[in-house]
């Protein structure tokens, strides 16, 4: 097992594509929750019903596209150049090749996660005030000392590193690089957009509820919890069940079928 760590953080490092993925999920992140800050204003006088922890992490729902991008190309690049032969011939054991990739994965995309994350909290912090978010009107303060606020940001930072788990997996069964990033795309992006078309309120709730987008992003929420279709913390655990699903799927594939 340290050799496949040490054999995957060296082609993490040493090829240009994932830092520059992981610096944009960081980078865009932060600009998409700025902008969303930026745009949102309380007027005075008005009743605001904004939730500004969810409203500062909005770029989470950009980031979590880079990430799963990223984790594709982990497998779907060695596939395509016919260097997962070599990595297989190498490190014969199929279930450690992928543990490690999973390991070096989660690292580096904890690590973005984080710098993007806390990034979009402090942001908020400075700007949200100025807009009329004020804690004289009965907006908390975006501090990691608040309990909720802390749930939301360290909770987003797993979110990520669950989406990346969830796409390195279904890379792991696809293959193909483009069909993964279609497949992992598509699973964070078109249930959320079914919630809107989908007139019946059974499956509404159901989609919000077993879906890993719309329950893994529940942990950022920090008012209205009651009125939630499923709460932070097992909406979160719903998202890990999607991705614990997805790496077996791929640990069988990478088993069973030749490279």
């Amino acid at each position: 097992m340290p050799r496949a760590l040490r054999a995957e953080w060296t082609k993490l490092r040493t090829v240009a594509s994932p830092g520059w993925l992981l610096a944009a999920t960081a980078a865009l992140t932060v600009a998409i929750g700025v902008a969303a800050d930026a745009a949102t204003r309380c007027p005075a006088g008005a009743t605001c019903q904004v939730d500004t922890v969810k409203l500062s992490l909005a770029g989470v729902q950009l980031g979590q596209a880079i990430v799963a991008i990223l984790a594709v190309l982990m497998f779907g690049t060695e596939y395509t150049t016919g260097m997962i032969r070599v990595t297989l011939a190498a490190m014969p054991h199929r279930a450690a090749v992928l543990a490690a990739k999973a390991a070096v994965l989660t690292g580096s995309v904890l690590a973005a996660g984080a710098v993007g994350v806390f990034g979009s909290l402090l942001a908020g912090r400075l700007i949200l005030p100025g807009h009329g978010f004020t804690t004289a009107r009965g907006f908390i303060a975006l501090s990691l000392a608040s309990g909720s606020v802390a749930r939301a940001a360290f909770g987003s930072v797993l979110y990520l590193a669950l989406i990346a788990l969830m796409s390195l997996g279904v890379a792991a069964v696809v293959r193909d690089s483009a069909v993964a990033i279609g497949v992992a795309l598509a699973l964070l992006y078109l249930f959320p957009i079914l919630t809107v078309f989908v007139g019946n309120p059974t499956w509404q709730h159901r989609i919000e509820r077993y879906t890993p987008t719309n329950a893994g992003l529940a942990i950022q929420a920090r008012t209205s919890l009651r009125h939630l279709p499923i709460s932070p913390w097992v909406g979160l655990g719903v998202l890990a069940v999607w991705s614990a699903v997805a790496l077996t799927a791929g640990a069988v594939s990478l088993r069973v079928r030749d490279a």
